[in-house]
């Protein structure tokens, strides 16, 4: 298998995550246990959010965030294109609906259903040519004042995950700019309320700084 294109990203996305989802689930089972600042920014959007609001995990993966946020107090959801991701989720999630699908046609959502959304790390094996088009997807299954958080590994350069745990896959992970993703963003009608960007956690394994966002439909 080849790095996605433009093209065949959604299948490329798909079967790695397909491919290596136990392995996945397994290495960062306690992803929040040693991450303070990144548990205090979700816990942050669940009190802009407020208590009970709907909120999908769009692109959930594992469903650890889902999981956070609706321990939180928020009624959660979650999307992934992957059908093995979904199954480590629903296992370890058994009270919240997951759903099979792609941020970029949100079929199961309809216009204005969420009072927020959530895209921790999932924007980053899109394309760059199809932000415009994911963003507006965003916006259109948001309520009015409802708020977007996206998480994502900072640079210019993608990180290339080549047969991750001996699979024979291979992905690229997208690196951006928060300026341009804000200016993205402000295009496809949000209005910027925050700009988080964190150093690398070294002892983590990390090396290059993380940014979130948070924005509103207006």
């Amino acid at each position: 298998m080849t790095a996605s294109s433009s093209s065949d990203f959604l299948t490329a996305t798909r079967v790695f995550y397909d491919t290596v989802a136990e392995d996945y689930a397994e290495q960062f089972r306690e992803v929040f246990a040693g991450a303070p600042l990144d548990r205090a920014l979700l816990t942050a959007y669940a009190e802009l959010v407020g208590q009970g609001a709907r909120v999908a995990d769009l692109g959930c993966g594992p469903g650890r965030v889902t999981g956070l946020l609706s321990s939180l107090g928020l009624e959660m959801s979650g999307l992934d294109l992957s059908e093995s991701m979904l199954a480590v989720a629903r296992r370890e999630n058994p009270g919240i609906r997951f759903e099979r699908g792609s941020m970029l046609s949100m079929g199961g959502y309809a216009d204005g259903s969420l009072d927020g959304a959530v895209s921790w790390y999932s924007s980053i094996h899109t394309p760059v040519e199809q932000l415009p088009a994911l963003f507006a997807e965003f916006h259109r299954v948001l309520a009015p004042g409802g708020p977007l958080l996206l998480a994502f590994q900072v640079g210019d350069e993608p990180r290339r995950h080549d047969r991750p745990w001996g699979h024979s896959v291979v992905l690229d992970f997208q690196r951006r700019r928060p300026e341009r993703m804000t200016a993205l963003l402000a295009e496809a009608g949000f209005v910027p309320l925050s700009c988080t960007v964190r150093e690398a956690d070294t002892g983590r394994g990390e090396t290059t700084p993380h940014a979130f966002l948070i924005l509103r439909k207006p």
